[in-house]
């Protein structure tokens, strides 16, 4: 008989208790970046014996009342047609397969927000099958002399000029089909928005 030296069981809730406890260090409002896959993470279920290749959505799932979840997507990676390697898909079909993905494990998808958007026609025509699906779209844009010209990137004409996303719940995930898709630049805008509706939130990467 074989012994795993992983336990599933206590990984989630040793994390989920953890990650609830970041929570209250703020005003009951944290952005959590996630790193790398919640679906289909075969990379660590073959460097982790025991390690299923979804047990961080099943770690979300145990907080599922109190997680809402953004899915963030470059506009620049839906106009040239990004592919996800392993599965041959384009990131905006994989926004799609994660939103119904999500939703079968029991989990709200609150919106998603395109970012880097400046009119490309394949966004606005993903952002308009997204309002057809039901999906709230935000967008966020484009900001001269990111990341260094922190004077204007935190300002009206920086942060500010993104749409607040509205969210209802105290954990927000922030996820998305791949890298470079805006994930940590999404949740810095939100506490800027945060912080001018004089709401203390956090932010915090879990990898």
């Amino acid at each position: 008989m074989s012994i795993s030296a992983f336990d599933i069981n206590k990984y989630i809730k040793m994390q989920s208790a953890r990650i609830m406890e970041r929570v209250t260090r703020f005003d009951n409002k944290l952005y959590l970046e996630f790193g790398g896959k919640l679906f289909d993470d075969f990379h660590a279920s073959r460097c982790i014996p025991g390690f299923r290749p979804d047990t961080k959505v099943q770690m979300l799932k145990s907080m599922a009342d109190k997680v809402e979840i953004i899915i963030a997507i470059s506009a620049l990676d839906i106009e040239k047609s990004k592919k996800r390697g392993d599965l041959n898909i384009t990131y905006d079909q994989e926004v799609l397969r994660l939103i119904d993905a999500f939703t079968e494990f029991g989990l709200y998808v609150g919106s998603v927000c395109i970012t880097q958007y400046t009119g490309q026609p394949l966004a606005e025509k993903f952002e308009k099958r997204l309002h057809q699906l039901g999906e709230k779209v935000f967008k966020h844009y484009p900001i001269d002399g990111y990341p260094s010209n922190i004077p204007l990137i935190v300002s009206d004409d920086g942060y500010g000029k993104n749409d607040y996303i509205e969210t209802t719940h105290s954990l927000v995930v922030v996820t998305a089909p791949g890298p470079g898709s805006g994930k940590m630049a999404t949740c810095l805008s939100q506490l800027y928005h945060e912080q001018k509706r004089g709401i203390k939130a956090g932010y915090a990467k879990f990898e």
